[in-house]
């Protein structure tokens, strides 16, 4: 996505077949230029009609718009249509030891529409946008999925599709995120359903009021948007994420939500962007401190890194979703030691070892000296440690002694 060198006019024949834009046929190219004649002409029609025809109904939506105008009027120019946007990559990631969370840095890229290495993209984003502004326009929500779908066609006279896989109109979304500085759940497109909360707390969504305390065995399932949810009730001190649903399930098993007067909360594996949202609206709304309980591996450590400081692929969405106060309960390599559970070693992969380099790297760990001691201590015993492992102290041994007595004592990394 790097920046393109680019005249000001468009001039014959830019758009060319070449490097891996080969599969770019003679008509594709014909067809690009005619939709791009066709929208010249029609961007020089009566603005009043074209204000009406496109008149958005939300912030997101008008994001979108100013999106279309500004190809608009390089099209009046006589311009190459550009998007102009934040590069999304690690070399534009800033560590802000402030606020200490990853942000987006000041390096752009142009995206041009007659640039043989940018057009599929260009045309991917605007057909992204235009399925967006859709949704925003009729009030409704799609999945990612569903996207995918919509986006799905062939471009005429070509046998070239505008999305082949998923991960192209995901990818697109994202841009959107970056250019319009609004979430893809805002801009009405939600992933799937993946964890769960239980504890004393009543929210109303879309309507229904409910209460995360009486939801049987299985809790309440955490949906991928939560901007809407209105929190009627939070009774607890703290609230417990673990990386987990197994484990989430012998503390709800075990009523420790209602002894701690906590919340517990999971998902399965790597945090969703619904879940790290509902626990920074938490968090923030209603002050509640967080412990991060996982695995004693680098994935595990890499989840807790996360929920803190945010991820390298989702830096521009750090302001809504990093939590810096965020503690790691364990499991510590301190915890292997202090608990016996060495005879539990599972030996360390060559993908584990290249996580474990790359995190004792990172700089938002380069200088903490404890995390440095854990990364030294995991890497000396080449092996890691299940949270499941505490299991063989006893089947509540987790709920009743371990985390108790972590909590009370209040050993932390931070």
């Amino acid at each position: 996505m790097a920046a393109a060198k680019n005249p000001t006019k468009v001039p014959e024949n830019q758009v060319k077949k070449e490097g891996t834009q080969k599969t770019l046929s003679q008509n594709t190219t014909s067809s690009m230029k005619a939709s791009t004649t066709s929208a010249k002409a029609s961007a020089q029609s009566d603005d009043h009609h074209a204000a009406a025809f496109i008149a958005p109904k939300s912030e997101a939506g008008k994001e979108l718009v100013n999106l279309g105008k500004a190809i608009v009027t390089d099209i009046r120019k006589g311009e190459n249509p550009k998007i102009e946007m934040s590069v999304r990559g690690l070399s534009n990631v800033v560590y802000d030891k402030d606020a200490k969370t990853l942000t987006l840095g000041d390096k752009k890229a142009q995206r041009f529409f007659f640039n043989a290495s940018h057009t599929k993209k260009f045309l991917q984003t605007i057909e992204v946008a235009s399925i967006c502004k859709n949704l925003l326009d009729v009030g409704k929500h799609a999945s990612l999925r569903d996207v995918f779908y919509m986006a799905k066609r062939t471009i005429p006279n070509t046998k070239i599709n505008v999305v082949d896989e998923q991960t192209e109109s995901d990818k697109s979304i994202e841009d959107l995120e970056i250019i319009t500085s609004f979430s893809r759940e805002q801009l009405h497109v939600n992933a799937n359903k993946m964890g769960s909360v239980a504890g004393k707390v009543i929210v109303e969504d879309s309507g229904d009021t409910i209460d995360w305390s009486r939801l049987g065995s299985g809790g309440w399932s955490i949906p991928s948007n939560v901007e809407n949810i209105k929190f009627k009730k939070v009774d607890a001190k703290y609230i417990l994420y673990m990386e987990k649903a197994a484990v989430w399930e012998r503390l709800h098993e075990d009523r420790f939500w209602e002894k701690q007067s906590c919340l517990i909360m999971s998902s399965q594996g790597q945090t969703t962007r619904g879940i790290r949202r509902l626990l920074q609206r938490l968090s923030v709304e209603h002050k509640l401190p967080i412990y991060v309980l996982a695995d004693n591996d680098p994935w595990g450590w890499y989840i807790y890194s996360v929920i803190k400081f945010g991820s390298i692929s989702l830096a521009h969405m750090a302001a809504e979703m990093a939590i810096p106060n965020v503690k790691f309960i364990g499991i510590t390599c301190d915890d292997v030691i202090e608990y016996d559970l060495k005879r539990h070693f599972i030996k360390l992969t060559d993908q584990d070892i290249a996580r474990l380099k790359q995190m004792q790297s990172y700089e938002w760990f380069e200088k903490n000296k404890e995390w440095q001691r854990q990364f030294k201590m995991m890497k000396e015993f080449g092996n890691k440690v299940e949270i499941q492992a505490l299991s063989s102290k006893g089947i509540s041994f987790i709920s009743e002694k371990y985390l108790p007595e972590k909590i009370k004592n209040k050993t932390f990394l931070d």
